[in-house]
Order: structure tokens, then sequence, then C-alpha cells
């Protein structure tokens, strides 16, 4: 990679739009992404694209099978996109989408508390990466001894997020490694 003179720095009003995704079966992609995350469907082209959204915007999320129509997942340990991260508004938010997985039988690939959010993991139909997460407020971020923001990975920390939902989750390591959800109403 060439050596820049002068750093560019982009602007801070910039945001990802959107995220378009390859998809084997369409419809088992609109089942999973509006029948269980709750996203509405704005727009289809023809029977092989979909345009879905949180809020009525134009799409957040668009789904295609331009070239995957019945085609097999990306291999793991391929290049690609690693996941889609969904933020939600509020933690409870969060809370009712994990209420709708669980009532789906819908497997997680994992869970973390990174100091600056709270996060579920799991795939889509397609095996594609799904974060669905909420962001704590910046002034509660954890911070490294030179001020930057010190985003955690670790594993004690997942078993610590999970420590601090077991008023609301009823934990079951044993039988099935999921938590069952007891009041989404109370969740803060």
């Amino acid at each position: 990679m060439k050596d820049m003179e002068d750093k560019y720095i982009i602007p801070p009003q910039t945001r990802i739009g959107h995220v378009h995704l390859k998809v084997a079966d369409l419809q088992r992609a609109l089942n999973f992404y509006c029948g269980i995350l709750g996203f509405e469907l704005i727009t289809t082209s023809g029977n092989d694209a979909a345009f879905i959204s949180a809020g009525g915007y134009h799409h957040h999320i668009g789904l295609n099978t331009w070239y995957s129509k019945n085609a097999l997942p990306a291999a793991l340990r391929a290049a690609g996109l690693f996941h889609t991260a969904i933020v939600y508004p509020t933690r409870r938010d969060l809370a009712v989408a994990y209420k709708r997985l669980l009532q789906a039988n819908y497997p997680l690939t994992g869970v973390a508390d990174h100091g600056v959010s709270e996060a579920l993991y799991l795939n889509d139909p397609d095996e594609n990466g799904v974060e669905l997460y909420w962001d704590r407020p910046g002034d509660q971020w954890p911070k490294k001894a030179d001020g930057s923001i010190d985003c955690l990975h670790s594993f004690l920390m997942q078993i610590i997020f999970w420590k601090r939902l077991n008023d609301f989750f009823l934990i079951n390591f044993m039988l099935s490694s999921f938590f069952m959800f007891n009041n989404v109403a109370s969740f803060q």
C-alpha cells in the first residue's frame, strides 16, 4: 500500500447506508429478516431481489439471488463479509429481538459484552454472519490508559454479560446452551 503524505479523514457525518446480501432463496431470507427480526419489506425487483428496512428508509438491507439462487453458503474460511451489524436503539429492544429468536427456536453462535456494546451473534439462513447489538452511551465506554476506546473481546466479558442478564434469563448450559427469556417488560 502506498504511503500517503496527506492523511485524509473521512467526514464525521459519513455512515454506512445499507448492506446488500447474496442469498440462495429469497423467500427464506425474507422469512428470517422480516418474519423473525421484524424488518419491513419496502419493495421487490421481480422474484430476484427485495429491499427491507426499519422505519421506512428506502432500504437497510438488500437481498438478491442474481448470482446465488439455490447456491451453497460461502466457505467459512474464505475472504468476504464477516457479519452485518444491526444496532438496536435500546437494551430492551435487543431483549425483544432475543425473545423473538428464542420463540422461533433460532440458534445463536455467540454473545459478547464488548464494553461499548452488548451483542448477540447468529447466522442468517445463508450462513451470513449477523450481529444484533445495542451501544452503551459514550460516557460509559471503557478507556485505555492513553484515553482511546477499549473494545473488549474476551470470553470473560461474555460471561459477565450473561451474568448481568441472569435476572431476566434462566441459564441452562447443560441442556441447550440457550437462555430462557423471563420478562421483556422489565429488561432495561
